[in-house]
Formats: C-alpha cells, structure tokens, sequence
C-alpha cells in the first residue's frame, strides 16, 4: 500500500498542532491519507497548517476547557463525516530546579500536558461510544514520562501522568475497539527545545551549544532528534499495521530510551 493510501479515508484531529512535533504530526497524517483537523490555542497558527493541508480543517482550542474540547470533536466528525484518529499532543513546559518551583508553573504544566490530554481522550471515546464507531488514540508522552529529569520535575510528573493514564484508558476501552497508545520524544529539535536550551544553559551554567552537544551525546544514532522522526511514529500507531498495540509509550528517543 502506498503512504499516500495508509490512512485513506479516516479523519484524523490533531491538538497543538501549529507548531513543533504537533504540526508534524498533521502533515504526515496528511501525507498518509487522512482528513485532519488542525487544533491550536493560536487559532492564526492552526490555520496556517491547515492551509498547507487538502481538506484541512483549523480550529482554535484550549484543550483545558472540557466543552471546547468535545465541541471540537463533534466538529471534526460533523465536518469529515467520521473520526477516526485522535492525537492528543499539546504541551508545554518551564525549566526550575524543584526548590524554586513554582505552583503556578506545577499547575500549568499539569493542566495542559495531563489535563489537556485526559479530557482530549476522554471526549473523543464519548463521541465513538455514543457512535458504535472503533477509534485510536496516540498521545505524546515523552522520555520525560519514563525517567525523572533534574530541573524538570514538574514537567516530567506530568508526562508520567500522560503514560499511566494511557494504558489505564487502553486497558478499559479495548473491548470496544478502541486503542489507545502514546509516543515518547526524546531530544526533539523544536522551538520548545530552543528554550529549555536557553533556560538549562542558564541554570546549569553552560553555553546552548554545549547542551546542545550533551543532548547529542546522550542520543545513540547520534543527532538531535527531528518532529518528523515522531510524526512517522504516530502515523504507525494510527495505521492498521499497528492493529494488535493498545497502551504501549513508544520510546522515539534515538536510543536514549530502550526500555
């Protein structure tokens, strides 16, 4: 089968997807053959991948807000006439050593990366239970969600979250059709990236290039890891070929995850 034919005919709804692994993760899905929703807390960014997109369809949404979120759903399948794949990546994250963290920065962190993917997830079972209709999920966890990271705590509390509620989800909705597994990125050369660069640098005394470097270093296959390398990931895990993988945190990291 070619891509161009994986996903043939199956939508597809994307969140944080103006940017970074989630605007990568649109286009493949495109590339790949589905109709996909573009979903963005920017709605101008959102609508500059759709745009790029055929068929696309962009739509601002905070994925906090748990009746924007299932408005969004309901739009996508109204607009395509079927829903079929889910991507629940919008996230964020600050940099401080736990002493000095913030609760406002705990809270944001876990509203959007843990909070945002629970309701994204559990709205888009909803609308497939309430249509007799199997689905897949794929969240974007991170290595982060696997092994604690120094000046990360909060960050990678929340990616923890995202793995244990992954399979949890996969394990009560299997019997209807549904999977449901996540994706964990390593060192991702995003502009999210960019600026835990800066913040880590500042923190840990260092100049960018030489975290730059240590991330390189820490990666086996020997580069700084792309969207993309984590878009062709979801797009397996979305596709038929992934058919018998429901609540697996697929390690993306190059290596520097192998378990």
């Amino acid at each position: 089968m070619a891509q161009g034919e994986v996903l043939a005919g199956r939508g597809a709804l994307v969140t944080g997807a103006g940017s970074g692994i989630g605007r990568a993760i649109a286009r493949a899905l495109a590339a790949a053959g589905a109709t996909v929703a573009v979903t963005d807390l920017g709605g101008e960014a959102a609508q500059t991948v759709a745009a790029e997109l055929t068929g696309a369809l962009a739509l601002p949404l905070d994925v906090t807000d748990a009746a924007a979120t299932a408005a969004a759903i309901a739009r996508a399948a109204g607009e395509f006439g079927r829903l079929d794949i889910v991507c629940a990546n919008a996230g964020v994250s600050t940099m401080s050593r736990v002493v000095e963290l913030t609760e406002a920065e705990w809270d944001h962190n876990m509203a959007i990366n843990a909070k945002g993917v629970f309701l994204t997830n559990q709205a888009a079972v909803r609308h497939w239970l309430a249509v007799g209709q199997k689905g897949v999920i794929v969240n974007t966890a991170s290595l982060a969600g696997k092994q604690g990271v120094p000046l990360l705590a909060h960050y990678a509390a929340s990616k923890f979250a995202v793995v244990g509620f992954t399979q949890s989800l996969a394990r009560e909705v299997a019997e209807h059709g549904i999977r449901v597994n996540c994706v964990c990125p390593g060192f991702v050369r995003t502009a999210m990236q960019a600026r835990e660069v800066e913040w880590e640098a500042t923190l840990r005394g260092m100049t960018p290039d030489a975290v730059r470097a240590e991330y390189v270093t820490l990666t086996p296959l020997g580069r700084l890891e792309e969207p993309e390398d984590v878009a062709d990931a979801v797009v397996f895990l979305a596709s038929d070929a992934a058919r018998f993988i429901t609540g697996e945190a697929l390690n993306v990291t190059g290596g520097v995850r192998m378990d």
